[in-house]
């Protein structure tokens, strides 16, 4: 079983910042890639960014050069720095994982509870 503890969400004035963290506990023999998503009522969930085990990064148009992903392999740990906030990022954002689970042989998706983010005034 894999846990995934997410926090660091909360309420911030547009152009302000935030940081996410993430932290991936359990039966985890390797994780190939982490991300966080986010999601507003009545719409689909989407990749805000992701990250692979090589430190390759993507990122969501509309968040290309204010928000940051990064993971401290050591720590299982995944945190996105977002800046220049706006009330458009105003979401829960989930905490996404694909990893290889200790004893299998295939790649398993865990999320995370979510963590509120609203940007306003």
């Amino acid at each position: 079983q894999v846990q995934l503890v997410e926090s660091g969400g909360g309420l911030v004035q547009p152009g302000g910042s935030l940081r996410l963290s993430c932290a991936a506990s359990g039966s985890i023999f390797s994780i190939n890639a982490m991300g966080w998503y986010r999601q507003t009522p009545g719409k689909q969930r989407e990749l805000v960014a992701g990250i692979t085990s090589g430190s390759s990064t993507n990122y969501a148009d509309s968040v290309k050069g204010r928000f940051t992903i990064s993971r401290d392999n050591a720590k299982n740990t995944v945190y996105l720095q977002m800046n220049s906030l706006k009330p458009e990022d105003t979401a829960v954002y989930y905490c996404n994982l694909k990893f290889r689970p200790s004893g299998g042989y295939y790649q398993v998706t865990a999320w995370g509870q979510g963590t509120q983010v609203t940007v306003s005034s």
